[in-house]
C-alpha cells in the first residue's frame, strides 16, 4: 500500500499503550513531572538532530516515550482521585445534600425512572465538578428535562452498583468509560428548583434532535417504522422495540440501527452529489469541502457524537484536508491519524465497545478488502458490485468477530446474506429518511411518502425477522474470554501476513500464534473443570448452583423453570461453557467437600444437633439465631436475596456479637462456598 506513514501508526500504538498503562496501573500525578522532563529532552534531542547528517535512535525513543506518557497522563487526569474539585472528595456517604446539576444528555428511561447524564456544579453551595447518572422517579406530573436545564435537588450521591453475580454485565464499569462515577436517585418532591442554563453546542444539538423527534411523532409514521428512521437519521434508539432490536442483532444487521461510518459515508456521497456544481466556480472545491465537513459534523452532533460517527467524520475531515492541500494520503494513514487525534482528546473512548468495533472493522476493510476484491474481479458491473459488498462485509466481520464473541457471545451465520440484501437499500432508506425529516420540519410531509416509507421499513423488518428465526444459523452462548480474543487476533493477523507473503519467519510466527491459542483453550478448559458451589444473589429468590466441570445443577425453592436462559445464570453458564444443565428442588441439608450445609427456610425447622459447617438462611425464617448458633455451632452464616432487609440487619448484629462470619448476598454479592 502506497504512502503509508508508519510513524503515525507507531505513535498511535504507543499512545494506546500509555492509556492502557494508566488504566491498569494508576499512580500519582507526579508522572506529569516525568512527562515534562521527556518533552524537554525531546526538544534538546531535536535541536541536536537537526545538525547531524546521520541521525541516532535516541530522538525516536524519546518521541515514542512522549506519546506513551501523553496517553498515560491524559487518562490519569480524568480519574476522580486526580481531580481536586471532583464531587467525590466532597460528598458524605448516606448524607442528603443540596446539589446543583445541569442536564447534559437524556438517556433511555427504565420501567420506573427517567434517566439522565448530568454535570454536578455545586454541593451545599461549594463549586465542584464531575458527571453523575440521574434517576428521577416517574410521575404523571413530572416532565422530561432537556439538556442545559439546571436543577437544584436534595439528594445523595451514591456509588454506581457493581454486579452482584459472577460474569454479569458491569454497568458501573461502562459508565466509567463515560466519565460517570456516581448516581443520584430522586423523586419530583426532591427537585427544589429548575432554571434554564447557558446553551452549549451539545445541548443545542440534543434539543434539535428532540424537536425533530416531536415533529416525526406528529406524522402518520407507524411506531416501529418511526423508531427505525429515528435510529437511522438521528441515532435515537430509545423507541426501538426490544424484540425488533434482538432480531436485527440475530440477523447480523444491528449496525444499521447505530449511526456509524456507513451512514456518514452515504451522507458524504449525497452531499457531494448535491454540491458538485460548486466546482465550476473559483474556490468552489474549497467551498464544497468546507460545507460537506461542516454538515457532517452537524450530523455527528445531532446524532449524539457516538464513537463510530466521530471516527468516521474525523476521517472524512482529514481526507478533505489532504485533498485541499494536495497531499498524498491513503485510508490507513487517515484511520490512524483520526485514532491518534480522538484518543488525545478523550482517552476514555478506547474502552467503549462502539469505538473498538468501529476502528477494527474499518482497519480490516482498508487492509484486506482490496486484495479480496482483486481475487473475484469481474468485467461485469453487477458482479463487481455484489462481490465488493460481500468482501467489505466479510472483512469487517473478520475484524470484529473475536471482540463480538467476547462482548455478545453470539455469531450470526447469515450475516453475508443479510448485508447483501440490506446494503443496497440503505442508501434509499437514508435518502428517504432525510427527506422525511426535512419535510416534517417544514410541516410539508405528503401522505404518500409516509405510506411508501412505512411499506419499505415493514419489508425490511419482515426480511430481518425471517433471517432471525433461522435458529440453526445463529450460534449463541459462545464462551470467549479476553485471552481468547488476544490469541485469535494474533493468529488472524499472522495468517493474513502469511497469505500476503509466504516466508519462513511468517510461517513460524503463525505456528507460534496457533500454539498459543490452543494453549489458551486447554488452560481455560482445565481451569473451568473445577467444582464450585455458589449462592447467587437474586431478589426474592433462592439460587444455589453446583458446578461440576461442564455440568451445572441449580437448586431452587420455587416452580420457576428454565432458569439457565435468565440472568444471573445465563451469563455464568456461558462464561463457564456449561454443556449439561439440570434443575432440582433445594435440599434441607447436604454435604459439600466433607462439610455439612444446612438450609433454613421460612418454616424455621432445623435439627437440634449435628456437625453443621455453613447455614444458609432463605425466605426470612423466624428463628432465634442465638439459639440456633449455640445448638449447631456453625462456622459461617449466609443470607441470600430472598430475605427481608430488617431480618438480615438483625442477623448481622447477632453474628457480630457471636464473632461469627456473616455474608449477605444482597450487599456483597454471590457467595462461593469453599
Amino acid at each position: 500500500m502506497k504512502f503509508i506513514n508508519f510513524t503515525i501508526v507507531k505513535f498511535s500504538v504507543f499512545l494506546i499503550l500509555g492509556i492502557l498503562a494508566g488504566h491498569f496501573f494508576p499512580t500519582s500525578l507526579l508522572f506529569s513531572k516525568i512527562l515534562g522532563a521527556l518533552f524537554l529532552l525531546l526538544i534538546i534531542l531535536f535541536l541536536i538532530a537537526r545538525k547531524q547528517l546521520f541521525q541516532n535512535s535516541y530522538f525516536g525513543i524519546v518521541t515514542y516515550c512522549c506519546f506513551f506518557a501523553i496517553g498515560y497522563f491524559s487518562y490519569q487526569i480524568r480519574l476522580p482521585q486526580f481531580q481536586p474539585n471532583h464531587y467525590s472528595h466532597t460528598t458524605i456517604a448516606d448524607n442528603s445534600e443540596i446539589i446543583q446539576i445541569e442536564i447534559s444528555q437524556v438517556l433511555k428511561p427504565d420501567k420506573f425512572n427517567l434517566k439522565y447524564l448530568a454535570d454536578v456544579s455545586a454541593i451545599q453551595g461549594k463549586p465542584v465538578s464531575g458527571k453523575i447518572l440521574l434517576h428521577v422517579a416517574k410521575d404523571s406530573l413530572i416532565q422530561t428535562f432537556l439538556p442545559n436545564e439546571i436543577l437544584l435537588v436534595y439528594g445523595t450521591i451514591s456509588d454506581l452498583p457493581k454486579p452482584l453475580n459472577p460474569y454479569q454485565f458491569d454497568y458501573s464499569a461502562y459508565m466509567k468509560t463515560l466519565g460517570v462515577y456516581g448516581q443520584i436517585r430522586i423523586s419530583e418532591k426532591e427537585i427544589l428548583k429548575t432554571t434554564q442554563g447557558s446553551p452549549t453546542l451539545q445541548g443545542i444539538a440534543e434539543n434539535i434532535r428532540f424537536y425533530i423527534v416531536e415533529k416525526l411523532q406528529k406524522t402518520k409514521l407507524k411506531l416501529d417504522e418511526r423508531a427505525i428512521i429515528q435510529a437511522l437519521i438521528l441515532g435515537e434508539k430509545k423507541d426501538i422495540d426490544k424484540q425488533i432490536y434482538s432480531e436485527y442483532a440475530a440477523a447480523g444487521a444491528v449496525h444499521i440501527l447505530a449511526v456509524s461510518g456507513l451512514h456518514v459515508g452515504i451522507i458524504y456521497l449525497i452531499l457531494g452529489f448535491l454540491l458538485k456544481s460548486l466546482k465550476k466556480f473559483k474556490y468552489g472545491t474549497y467551498a464544497q469541502s468546507l460545507i460537506i465537513v461542516l454538515c457532517l459534523w452537524a450530523f455527528a452532533l445531532i446524532s449524539g457524537l457516538s464513537p463510530s460517527v466521530t471516527r468516521a467524520v474525523t476521517m472524512f475531515s482529514f481526507f478533505a484536508l489532504a485533498g485541499l492541500l494536495n497531499r498524498p494520503t491513503n485510508s490507513l494513514n487517515t484511520l490512524f491519524l483520526s485514532l491518534l487525534t480522538l484518543l488525545v482528546i478523550n482517552p476514555l473512548w478506547l474502552f467503549q465497545v462502539g469505538f473498538q468495533l468501529s476502528y477494527l472493522a474499518v482497519f480490516f476493510i482498508v487492509w484486506l478488502q482490496p486484495k479480496f476484491y482483486k481475487i473475484g474481479y469481474s468485467k461485469y458491473y453487477i458482479v463487481r458490485k455484489i462481490w465488493g459488498m460481500l468482501t467489505v462485509t466479510f472483512c469487517a466481520q473478520l475484524g470484529v468477530l473475536p471482540l463480538s464473541l467476547y462482548y455478545f457471545h453470539q455469531f450470526p451465520g447469515l450475516f453475508l446474506l443479510t448485508n447483501l440484501v440490506i446494503l443496497p437499500f440503505l442508501t434509499l432508506l437514508m435518502i428517504g429518511g432525510l427527506l422525511i425529516v426535512f419535510l416534517a420540519i417544514l410541516n410539508a410531509l405528503p401522505p404518500w411518502l409516509v405510506i411508501a416509507y412505512n411499506y419499505l421499513i415493514e419489508g425490511l423488518n419482515g426480511f430481518i425477522h425471517w433471517v432471525a428465526v433461522q435458529d440453526k444459523f445463529l450460534f449463541k452462548d459462545i464462551s470467549f474470554s479476553v485471552w481468547k480474543v488476544m490469541g485469535s487476533y494474533l493468529l488472524v493477523v499472522g495468517l493474513i501476513l502469511l497469505w500476503k507473503q509466504i516466508n519462513y519467519k511468517r510461517m513460524m510466527a503463525c505456528l507460534v500464534f496457533l500454539s498459543l491459542l490452543i494453549g489458551i483453550y486447554i488452560w481455560e478448559n482445565f481451569k473451568n473443570s473445577s467444582n464450585e458451589l455458589i449462592v447467587f444473589q437474586k431478589t426474592k429468590h433462592t439460587l444455589l448452583v453446583y458446578k461440576n466441570g461442564r455440568s451445572m445443577i441449580v437448586f431452587r425453592n420455587d416452580s420457576t423453570s428454565n432458569l439457565s436462559e435468565r440472568e444471573p445464570l445465563k451469563s455464568y453458564k456461558t462464561a463457564m461453557n456449561i454443556e449439561s444443565y439440570t434443575e432440582e428442588k433445594l435440599p434441607q441439608i447436604f454435604s459439600y467437600r466433607k462439610k455439612n450445609i444446612l438450609i433454613v427456610d421460612s418454616l424455621g425447622v432445623y435439627p437440634n444437633t449435628g456437625n453443621i459447617h455453613t447455614i444458609i438462611l432463605i425466605q426470612s425464617p423466624r428463628v432465634n439465631l442465638n439459639r440456633l448458633i449455640d445448638n449447631l455451632k456453625p462456622k459461617q452464616i449466609i443470607a441470600d436475596g430472598s430475605n427481608y432487609k430488617t431480618y438480615i440487619n438483625r442477623w448481622k448484629e447477632t453474628c457480630k456479637l457471636k464473632k461469627l462470619p456473616f455474608s449477605q448476598t444482597a450487599k456483597t454479592g454471590a457467595f462461593q462456598i469453599e
